[in-house]
């Protein structure tokens, strides 16, 4: 059983990478093909049926994800755009829950209201690696990013507090709404507690005692789960706890990692994230068996009916809510409109189409017990993770192949009020090499006059302050500036092409070990990423 269960994983993963490459090849995003390549799996015969705990997805599959999107997240974009992440996070994911309880107790038979919460519980949030996969390959400003990764690390959060008292309804058959609220106020309050006390807890065992980047970078796959387990252990918010935890830590890890732990743990975090998220999206591809098995009295026609009608009614309760929640504040408040850029109608319809649900959406649906408390079996169980695997499908393949589409309709990356990326990087570094410069005239002025390979440290300081500035200057002029700079980039990857057949040449002598070799290639990595990222 084991080993057929490794062959299985083994199998699948073998899958993920075939149809990631392909799906590059054909220009199409990743999450987007691994739904559509599990869907077609699922109809292969002989293939084994793949059922998969809900608890696996929550436990072994949310807390890195979710502990990754926190840590690679700008803290300062995150507090920036904090009011427009709010209304999406907690606002939306209320109202959308809202409306399609009432609309499900109304069109669907047999769906009490507490059904019709769960459901919106289940279906509310939006998935963020599906939406930032998809704007990787086309032009947005920084904003909209910024707003749609922030947004998914609280109303994953949100969603699953809705969907936990929407199901303690169902079973008690009660609903309070006072004790709700009030539950909803300290389940997520200790969820945020919890996982900042163990963000300081680990940030002390990075900082005082005897680490390697080895040891570092595993505690870095500790720390999630920690969270997650323990606050998940006092019945408060696992997920919020992830979220506060690795914000901190993201936020104090300059502190504490030094430049090894930092390549080290991002290259291997990489790997992890991709493969984790590779899985989950071809595994809600394979669900499709499963969701139509047990339909019961509802046909198959009736369900994907159903099923339509709630992805059409996210869809549009998403964009309606996008406008008034875009443009009233800044007509009531002064104070708003001073301090945030009007987002225009381009930004705000993309926002609103990038609403395309994953993998928390059907860890939710999976979740929903067999039996309820009585012992019979629970109503609706089978519909609802039908319907929610068909929101997932429609939204991701209808959306996310759409969606570039409706940015380059809306021009939107052409309304971007940020100082362009490039030059925030060529400013960074030339005030980077001015403070160095300054330090050496100041504090070592006999040194650099003694030692020759100090001094050539300033003068290699210095060209690079002028070759910055001058990089700066082509970014400020105007387009024949910038050609100059492209044209800049071109050489240097050139000259750094020639470099590596240089070191390969190295290889094959015996004079140079081969850790110096590979710390030369690794520097030669990273000139080449640095200008591959401006250029992109």
């Amino acid at each position: 059983m084991l080993h057929e269960s490794l062959l299985l994983i083994l199998g699948l993963l073998f899958a993920v990478f075939l149809l990631v490459m392909l799906g590059q090849k054909l220009g199409i995003s990743y999450p987007i093909f691994l739904v559509l390549g599990g869907l077609a799996l699922s109809f292969v015969p002989g293939l084994p049926r793949v059922a998969i705990a809900p608890d696996l997805i929550f436990l072994i599959f949310l807390p890195p994800l979710l502990y990754e999107a926190a840590w690679m997240t700008s803290w300062n974009d995150f507090w920036r755009w904090r009011r427009a992440i709010g209304l999406l996070a907690f606002g939306l994911v209320a109202f959308t829950s809202g409306i399609v309880a009432y609309v499900a107790r109304a069109v669907i038979p047999g769906f009490t209201l507490g059904l019709g919460f769960l459901l919106g519980g289940i279906i509310s949030p939006p998935d963020a690696v599906a939406a930032t996969s998809v704007l990787r390959g086309v032009k947005v400003p920084r904003r909209v990013t910024a707003i749609l990764e922030g947004e998914s690390l609280i109303n994953d959060a949100s969603s699953l507090i809705v969907f936990r008292f929407a199901l303690l309804a169902v079973l008690s058959g009660t609903f309070v709404w006072q004790e709700a609220a009030t539950s909803f106020v300290v389940v997520s309050g200790m969820g945020l507690v919890v996982g900042l006390v163990v963000a300081c807890f680990f940030f002390l065992i990075h900082k005082y005692l005897p680490t390697s980047p080895s040891i570092n970078t595993a505690l870095t796959f500790m720390a999630p789960y920690v969270m997650y387990l323990l606050a998940e252990e006092f019945h408060f918010s696992g997920v919020l706890a992830v979220v506060s935890g690795g914000l901190l830590l993201s936020h104090l890890s300059h502190r504490v990692f030094d430049a090894n732990t930092r390549l080290q743990a991002n290259s291997v975090w990489a790997s992890v994230s991709f493969v984790l998220n590779g899985l989950v999206f071809i595994i809600i591809g394979l669900q499709l068996p499963i969701a139509v098995e047990g339909l019961g009295n509802y046909s198959l026609q009736q369900a994907i009916a159903y099923g339509l009608l709630m992805s059409g009614l996210v869809i549009v309760i998403r964009l309606l809510w996008m406008y008034p929640a875009a443009f009233i504040p800044r007509f009531l408040s002064e104070k708003i409109c001073n301090s945030e850029p009007s987002p225009g109608w381009q930004g705000t319809l993309v926002l609103g189409w990038a609403g395309m649900r994953g993998v928390v959406s059907l860890a939710s649906a999976l979740s929903v017990p067999l039996l309820a408390a009585d012992g019979t079996a629970f109503p609706q169980r089978n519909l609802i993770l039908f319907i929610t695997f068909v929101v997932i499908l429609v939204t991701l393949v209808l959306q996310g192949l759409t969606l570039p589409a409706i940015i380059r309709f809306t021009k939107i990356a052409e309304r971007d009020d940020r100082t362009p990326l490039e030059e925030q990087e060529a400013g960074v570094r030339l005030h980077l090499r001015t403070a160095a410069v300054k330090h050496l005239q100041r504090k070592y002025p006999a040194e650099t006059e003694a030692n020759e390979l100090i001094a050539r440290l300033q003068q290699r300081m210095q060209t690079e302050i002028n070759l910055t500035a001058r990089t700066l200057n082509s970014l400020e002029v105007n387009e024949a500036g910038r050609e100059t700079l492209r044209q800049y980039h071109l050489v240097l990857l050139d000259v750094l092409g020639v470099q590596r057949q240089a070191l390969e040449h190295l290889r094959h002598h015996d004079s140079f070990d081969d850790e110096v070799l590979r710390q030369q290639e690794a520097q030669l990595d990273l000139d080449e990423a640095k200008v591959k990222h401006i250029e992109r």
